[in-house]
């Protein structure tokens, strides 16, 4: 097997695996982490060639993107504390954490390569906690929580990683550098983000197609990480600012074609990325065994300690940090998201499971210093960081769905039905709005204006069948199997017709390009 065919495998595992996992209860990533630990074992899959300076940069952006898209600004400045009792300061408490026990327990291990080491392993995958998150029925509250320290922690990690590596490569270090390299690197990447997020809006409204709006949309997250790495900001930060202005401004109301198929797009785009991205994780089996080969038992030591310190030290944070939120959102009454209970917060301290960013920081290591000897300890801290991902991701991985499950934690169905409720109503109210307005200026007929209030009042009920009182919802479902009929009729003479039309792109002297152009008419037409 060589590298080509070790990628498609990886791709047609991405989409299997989904329908896998719902069937056991188990989440995408940890199955394709574990076909890449199967994939590693077997004699005849080669180890993986792929540069480790361009897993980062290929992988992260659209992940990250297709992350932003299911969330808002509102919700990031909505639990901006958590957000930042997480994703900041845990990010530095862990980093400092793991760098004081394995500069203790690994001989020789200098304090910078011991801090390079924690900041790799500080930050739980974005990817894989909203993966599981989202397949385990958590409140949403959660959910948020989660997607926010997912989507920020690795702008702070990767910052300490990278003034980590250069103190070891150089042989200096100072903190005052440092900490101005860090705000530098965020300023550079929120003006990388907003310019490439404004410049993109203004070009969406130009190009006007779908097909090329959503061509934009996959370029955009590559364009901000590349150009803010190259002005030595923070690449992730870049994507997220850039994605997050999109999500705000990008696509008007009207905006229907390239809502829904930009939609499709990025969920084949995430499904398909996320499956190469954890196959990888697991793939890197090879070169852990081969790292260990003669000393096992205390370098698997070594693991175990680092393991036992991140999620230890998740915990222990935690536990005061929740209960200082709430009793600030108490005082405040902010509009934040908050566990509201112990096993909610046992819940999230479970799910900090670790992933692509630990693995490419980890392969990205340097070989030499600029002395031009060897990176001190490298393939001790590879190692570590394997055996902490493969703990984290797999162990946690696996068993989240039990915990949830034995502790009862699942989403407040009742208060997101009234939460659609309240939008029906509204989205009914704005189109009997409109309606009015119409009336004032064009002449319908009593009939006309009558079907039209009851389409306004489907509006609503479609989105939300318990608006309304009884009788009139009695009425909806007389009108909805109706139309059910009306449209299973309809389906079927689209159905023939399209038939027809396919069967005439066979036929002698008949143009595909004619032949596909009224096919899409018909298929529009379906879809409407």
């Amino acid at each position: 097997m060589d590298q080509l065919a070790l990628l498609f495998v990886l791709l047609l595992g991405a989409l299997v695996s989904v329908p896998v996992g719902d069937r056991l209860g188990l989440p995408a990533p940890v199955l394709m982490t574990l076909l890449g630990i199967a994939l590693a074992v077997a004699d005849f899959v080669p180890n993986v060639d792929f540069p480790p300076e361009l897993i980062l940069p290929l992988l992260l952006p659209p992940l990250l993107y297709a992350a932003v898209r299911r969330t808002s600004w509102r919700q990031f400045a909505a639990n901006k504390r958590p957000i930042f009792l997480l994703a900041v300061a845990l990010v530095f408490v862990t980093t400092a954490s793991v760098a004081a026990v394995a500069g203790a327990i690994v001989p020789g291990l200098s304090m910078a390569a011991a801090v390079a080491l924690g900041a790799l392993v500080a930050p739980p995958d974005p990817v894989a906690a909203t993966a599981v998150a989202g397949q385990l029925g958590l409140p949403r509250r959660l959910v948020s929580i989660l997607e926010g320290e997912g989507l920020f922690n690795d702008v702070t990690a990767i910052v300490l990683y990278h003034v980590a590596i250069a103190a070891v490569v150089s042989g200096t270090f100072s903190p005052w550098r440092a900490g101005l390299d860090l705000v530098l690197s965020a300023v550079v990447a929120v003006a990388v983000g907003l310019a490439l997020g404004w410049g993109a809006n203004k070009l969406l409204d130009l190009l006007g197609d779908p097909t090329l709006q959503i061509g934009l949309t996959l370029l955009v997250p590559y364009a901000s990480y590349v150009l803010a790495e190259e002005w030595h900001g923070s690449g992730v930060l870049a994507v997220l600012t850039a994605a997050l202005f999109l999500a705000e401004y990008a696509l008007g109301a009207d905006d229907v074609m390239t809502r829904l198929a930009g939609h499709t797009f990025w969920d084949i785009v995430d499904t398909l990325v996320t499956g190469v991205a954890f196959g990888l994780i697991g793939l890197e089996l090879h070169n852990a065994i081969r790292t260990a080969s003669g000393r096992w038992g205390e370098m698997l030591g070594w693991a175990g300690t680092v393991v036992a310190v991140v999620v230890f030290v998740r915990l222990v944070w935690l536990l005061p940090a929740t209960w200082l939120t709430k009793r600030l959102h108490a005082k405040r009454d902010y509009d934040e998201d908050i566990p509201m209970s112990w096993r909610e917060t046992v819940v999230m301290w479970w799910s900090g499971m670790r992933g692509v960013a630990s693995v490419a920081l980890a392969l990205a290591i340097p070989l030499k210093t600029d002395a031009g000897s060897g990176f001190p300890d490298r393939d001790e801290i590879v190692f570590i960081a394997f055996g902490v991902i493969m703990a984290t991701l797999v162990l946690q991985g696996l068993t989240l769905p039990w915990l949830v499950k034995r502790l009862g934690v699942r989403a407040d169905n009742e208060r997101e039905k009234e939460f659609e409720k309240r939008l029906a109503v509204r989205a009914a109210k704005a189109a009997k709005r409109r309606l009015r307005e119409i009336e004032q200026v064009e002449d319908l007929s009593e009939d006309l204006s009558e079907q039209m209030l009851r389409s306004a009042y489907d509006i609503g009920v479609r989105i939300s069948p318990d608006m309304g009182e009884e009788e009139r919802r009695e009425a909806h479902q007389l009108r909805v199997r109706k139309l059910r009929r009306v449209r299973r009729i309809q389906g079927e003479m689209l159905s023939a017709a399209r038939h027809e039309v396919l069967a005439a792109r066979s036929e002698p002297g008949a143009d595909p390009e004619i032949v596909d152009r009224v096919l899409r008419h018909l298929d529009v037409r379906s879809l409407r």
